[in-house]
């Protein structure tokens, strides 16, 4: 008799692919600013600050360009939050002005999965304007140019 292996043939790839993989599915076109407000001095205000560090990469800043992210420190050991304003028409549709996350015993992976859960699911839609003509199309839909 032989005993069955349960589990996966491979190793995960970890903390760090984990946070890679959210960055890489995260969409900002909702929103209009984002605002990171920690105390420094606060026991969890690292994630915070990670997380505002992966927010200010410029992969992320290319998926709106027009969202403001802004950052304030306090010194009044409030823990640390993110709020994310949104722009009018996510506003009206979802019925929400802003999405305020409380990362006061969060990781920074944690934030990821939320803003992906959150903010990303608000993003609208892209609408495919162009299409990819074959080569057989584009010979029987016009002739040849010279």
């Amino acid at each position: 008799m032989s005993i069955k292996v349960g589990g996966t043939f491979s190793r995960s790839g970890g903390i760090v692919s984990a946070i890679g993989k959210q960055l890489k599915m995260l969409n900002l076109k909702a929103v209009q600013r984002i605002t990171v407000t920690f105390d420094p001095f606060h026991e969890s205000a690292v994630p915070t600050r990670e997380f505002l560090h992966h927010l200010s990469a410029p992969k992320i800043g290319q998926t709106n360009p027009s969202c403001v992210l802004r950052s304030e420190v306090v010194c009044d050991r409030r823990p640390p939050s993110v709020v994310f304003q949104l722009i009018p028409s996510v506003q009206a549709e979802a019925k929400l002005k802003k999405i305020e996350l409380n990362g006061a015993n969060l990781t920074t992976l944690e934030l990821l999965q939320l803003c992906n859960k959150h903010i990303t699911a608000l993003a609208p839609k892209e609408i495919a304007t162009s299409t990819v003509k074959t080569k057989s199309e584009k010979k029987a839909g016009g002739g040849k140019r010279r």
